[in-house]
């Protein structure tokens, strides 16, 4: 029996929610079904929400806060017992999100001119924060599968890390958009190319809770000697938990060359100072919200299990490819026979649904659209009924 109800339907018009606000900015309509952001429509986990209450409203000042033992003891606990990464309080500082933690890495080691390794099709923020500070990127495709994920092409990682000479390496672990959980022995080769190569990893781990289907989360620090001694690594409650809007993320590095100036950088500059909010929701999440999280990925297997069959039955020009980890399903729509710019169209325009195109990815995205699977049913069911008639008519 499930404690906790996802099948509610939310309105959040009115809250300043992004994913509504935008929508006449971004796709020049403001009456399309919101499944582009990555954050869920599902009621916070009350635990949170009580915690919050709790101390906003039992004391009424709401000053300076400083980071307490029982904040970083959380994050250190539920890293362990979920994906056995173990570090200590020195190991750990605070960053106000994964991108924001990114730009920081970015400037603190690398310059202008510097390359940076990143794996399109990807996260696309990543792109954006290295040619916005001047850096180049070089781009290690990755390679499609049959199964519609990707993997690494190592190969020619190896010649880019030796001819190149990148100064840093984005790895995004668990992979956004596709969701593939990449294997221990992938991330170690990556590791050792890295570490031979004076290269820096930076991980992004945001989806490293999310883990579906049997799935096991493998910390990039954790898989090897050189992997600790190269990587950076950051993580959040934020889409694990539905808090994004609070920007509480941390940032793990076990190699004290790195850490030590790093994170006095980070200090100095104030860079590491949280609100109360987020250190009230992240104890709270990380101390009581396993029951939740666990209920809500069954759930989510659940949407990504209809969309799938959905598209077998009714759909079959698309494939809904099956993610490891994440609520973000990857559509490969190659199968209509149509133009990247008329798949826009037709998820836009005909369907009135909004989506992120596959080309924000990169190239490999042609053809492609990124589907939010973090809504109740109900909405996932009224999403592929327009899809399929859009596509049929």
């Amino acid at each position: 029996m499930t404690k906790y109800d996802f099948s509610q339907c939310i309105d959040r018009h009115g809250t300043q929610c992004k994913k509504i606000e935008i929508l006449k900015q971004d796709y020049g309509r403001d009456d399309l079904l919101p499944l582009w952001i990555a954050d869920m429509d599902f009621a916070v986990c009350p635990e949170i929400t009580e915690a919050l209450v709790r101390r906003l409203a039992d004391h009424p000042i709401y000053g300076y806060t400083c980071l307490y033992d029982g904040y970083w003891q959380s994050i250190i606990d539920w890293q362990r017992e979920h994906n056995g990464f173990e570090f200590t309080q020195d190991e750990v500082t605070f960053v106000a999100g994964i991108v924001t933690g990114f730009g920081l890495a970015v400037n603190f080691f690398t310059k202008p001119g510097d390359k940076i390794v990143i794996q399109q099709p990807v996260y696309y923020p990543f792109k954006e924060v290295i040619d916005g500070n001047g850096r180049i990127t070089v781009n290690n495709e990755l390679i499609p599968t049959e199964e519609g994920l990707f993997k690494m092409n190592l190969e020619e990682l190896e010649r880019i890390m030796r001819e190149e000479k990148p100064r840093m390496m984005v790895v995004c672990n668990p992979h956004n958009p596709a969701g593939v959980a990449w294997e221990p022995e992938v991330l170690r080769e990556v590791a050792r190319m890295a570490r031979e190569h004076d290269v820096i990893i930076f991980s992004d781990e945001i989806f490293g809770d999310l883990m579906l289907f049997g799935h096991k989360h493998t910390a990039m620090a954790t898989v090897s000697e050189d992997a600790a001694a190269v990587t950076v690594t950051c993580g959040a409650p934020s889409k694990t938990f539905n808090i994004a809007g609070l920007k509480s993320s941390w940032c793990v590095v076990k190699n004290p060359k790195l850490r030590e100036p790093f994170f006095k950088w980070i200090e100095i500059n104030e860079l590491c100072n949280a609100n109360l909010v987020s250190i009230i929701a992240t104890e709270a999440a990380y101390r009581n919200g396993a029951q939740w999280l666990d209920e809500c990925l069954r759930y989510i297997e659940g949407n990504v299990e209809y969309v799938q069959q959905y598209c077998k039955e009714h759909i079959p020009g698309i494939v809904a490819v099956k993610p490891q980890a994440g609520f973000l399903v990857w559509l490969d729509c190659t199968g209509l026979g149509i133009s990247h710019e008329e798949v826009i169209s037709l998820f836009r325009d005909k369907a009135g649904l909004a989506m992120n195109e596959g080309m924000m990815f990169g190239e490999a995205g042609r053809c492609h659209m990124r589907f939010n699977m973090g809504s109740p049913r109900c909405v996932i069911e009224q999403a592929m009924h327009q899809l399929e008639a859009a596509v049929k008519n």
